[in-house]
């Protein structure tokens, strides 16, 4: 029973151990301060005796008044000294382990495969961020101190039981084993509901923001007034996750009260017992029946720290959950390629079971064009993808300069690309700081000159802080085509060369577009250009054309040449070209 104790114990205090990282030396000093304090607090027990002896021998001798008072100063003042460093020791390494653990989870996101963003939620990746966190930064440091410290203390106060009388510190021995007993099936059955609680409140955030998200889609179809089931599920199943563990803990903790108690009544009925056989003296009677009171003290402390011991653990365990996701960035090294030509060899890719991009081979000479065309989810994007590497190949290879992109690291190979997305997503910061987000150290100047690249620094000028106005999350102040036009500098800026357009000028207005066409024929020269696009002026300037359908290059070539055959692209180009003239 103590032996499954101990085990368990051990195997989430390594968890907590690795988990604490740079914290451990922290760690330390709280646990060897908490046993400090221990010895303190033995002098409060020997203020108590010298008392003790004073009322026994009925003395008149202020000398065991003031060992009394002097060793229950020493034991106040030392506990409070040692408390104070002891909580700072915790405070420090609770918070700045989480903190740490927080910065590594946001670095490993940056070199993970994006499909783990389609299997793992928004809620969760928060949840675990957030609530998760928050709960090992209170409870995992307390819980290791209170447990290490509870039980060195405990068993300090065992050895000094066992050296005044044999007899009674069998019985606080024995105590002890039965308070561990029920601790044990008290942890035994956390091991249930831990991962439950942690699955609740990992849901109701998910549902949280999903709710706050999707708010203008609720208010736009007026249902405000209807119930959302799934975060009521979600309240709900976090509701009854933490009242069934609360209720499970009840009995056990009634239970480990109720044995504390009675062997403190045994261990005080002994003494009276051993006091009247003249087996024990009245002062050590007197002693062991105040003692009793404080006894269990120290192991009640440590068994309180189990008894969320297995919640701290779990917590821990779901914090490292996307630690364990495999990176894309493990064995790269650093290039910088004197060409940048592109070439797929037979690339094959599924998301999941579903295939997306089947034996794909295509070659993009160094400083040319290429403009892929093709319906909607056919896998134009996701080869656009590929190339930049948010996911890796199933088959086949992708080499930029001759090197097979898996051998640069992600820095060494995004140093080579600059990508203008169809959903632009701007940080709530200043404009200045968004467009040179890819080149921190750029000068305001140099904003500027990208800025009036794109077309954007009038609208950014008439704004009431100009470059310093802050734009919201998301630039959420901004309308779709400034938006785009602030991403299409920061790619400028950047100047990377090999650019990757995925519809860049989707959001444009019209009476910006020549302008903008003209500053991206500007930023492509020299530089190696992949481009989404549906505008017929972008696609046929392209030095070759690449038309995907279902996964497949069903076409390629160049637009004098594809507008002959019979397929994709010539249908594109027709229905382009009547909506080009349509008027009203």
């Amino acid at each position: 029973m103590v032996q499954r104790v101990v085990k368990n114990m051990i195997e989430v205090f390594k968890k907590i151990w690795q988990f604490a990282g740079n914290e451990q030396n922290n760690i330390k000093k709280s646990v060897a301060i908490g046993f400090i304090y221990a010895i303190f607090h033995m002098f409060q027990v020997g203020a108590i005796y010298f008392a003790i002896v004073a009322i026994v021998q009925q003395s008149q001798n202020y000398q065991y008044i003031y060992y009394s008072l002097a060793m229950m100063l020493i034991s106040i003042i030392g506990r409070i000294v040692c408390f104070y460093f002891s909580r700072l020791q915790q405070t420090h390494a609770g918070y700045f382990m989480t903190a740490n653990k927080r910065i590594d989870i946001g670095q490993r996101l940056k070199s993970i495969p994006m499909g783990f963003f389609n299997e793992n939620s928004l809620g969760e990746m928060t949840g675990i961020t957030t609530t998760v966190l928050d709960e090992v930064e209170n409870t995992v440091p307390m819980v290791l101190v209170n447990i290490l410290s509870g039980f060195i203390n405990a068993f300090v106060f065992i050895i000094y039981v066992l050296i005044f009388d044999w007899r009674i510190g069998l019985i606080v021995v024995t105590g002890t084993l039965f308070y561990l007993l029920v601790t044990s099936q008290m942890e035994k059955k956390s091991r249930t509901v831990a991962p439950k609680r942690q699955e609740s409140e990992t849901q109701l955030v998910d549902a949280v923001l999903e709710n706050i998200k999707g708010m203008f889609i609720v208010k736009s179809f007026n249902l405000t007034h209807l119930d959302n089931k799934k975060i009521d599920h979600a309240i709900e199943y976090n509701r009854a996750s933490n009242l069934n563990m609360e209720k499970l803990f009840t009995p056990y903790t009634i239970m480990q009260e109720l044995v504390l108690k009675l062997f403190s009544v045994l261990i005080m009925i002994a003494a009276i017992s051993f006091y009247f056989q003249n087996t024990l003296s009245l002062t050590y009677c007197l002693m062991m029946i105040v003692v009793s009171f404080m006894i269990f003290g120290q192991i009640q402390s440590a068994g309180s720290g189990m008894a969320i011991l297995r919640v701290a653990g779990s917590a821990i365990e779901h914090a490292n959950k996307i630690g364990e996701t495999p990176l894309l960035d493990e064995h790269g090294h650093d290039f910088s390629p004197k060409s940048h030509d592109i070439k797929l060899n037979h690339v094959s890719f599924s998301y999941g079971e579903k295939e997306i991009l089947h034996d794909i081979s295509l070659t993009i000479p160094d400083c040319s064009s290429i403009a892929v065309v093709g319906p909607s989810g056919s896998g134009k994007t996701t080869l656009c993808h590929l190339i930049a590497r948010f996911w890796d190949v199933n088959s086949g290879s992708i080499t930029i300069g001759g090197k097979d992109i898996r051998d640069y690291t992600l820095e060494s190979l995004m140093d080579q690309i600059s990508m203008v997305f169809q959903n632009v997503y701007l940080f709530n910061d200043t404009i200045e700081n968004n467009i040179k987000f890819g080149v921190p150290n750029a000068t305001l100047d140099m904003v500027k000159v990208a800025a009036k690249k794109a077309c954007c620094d009038d609208f950014i000028e008439a704004l009431p802080d100009g470059y310093q106005t802050i734009i919201g999350e998301g630039g959420s102040s901004l309308s779709g085509g400034q938006k785009q036009r602030i991403s299409i500098a920061r790619a400028m800026l950047k100047d990377a060369p090999i650019i990757i357009f995925d519809e860049a000028t989707a959001n444009v207005d019209p009476e910006n577009e020549d302008k903008l066409q003209k500053a991206m024929e500007e930023l492509m020269k020299n530089k190696t250009i992949i481009m989404i696009a549906h505008r017929l002026k972008t696609v046929k300037n392209a030095n070759q054309i690449i038309v995907i359908d279902q996964g497949h290059i069903v076409q390629q070539g160049q637009h004098d040449q594809l507008i002959k055959e019979d397929g994709i692209y010539k249908k594109f180009v027709k229905e382009k070209e009547l909506t080009t003239n349509w008027k009203l």
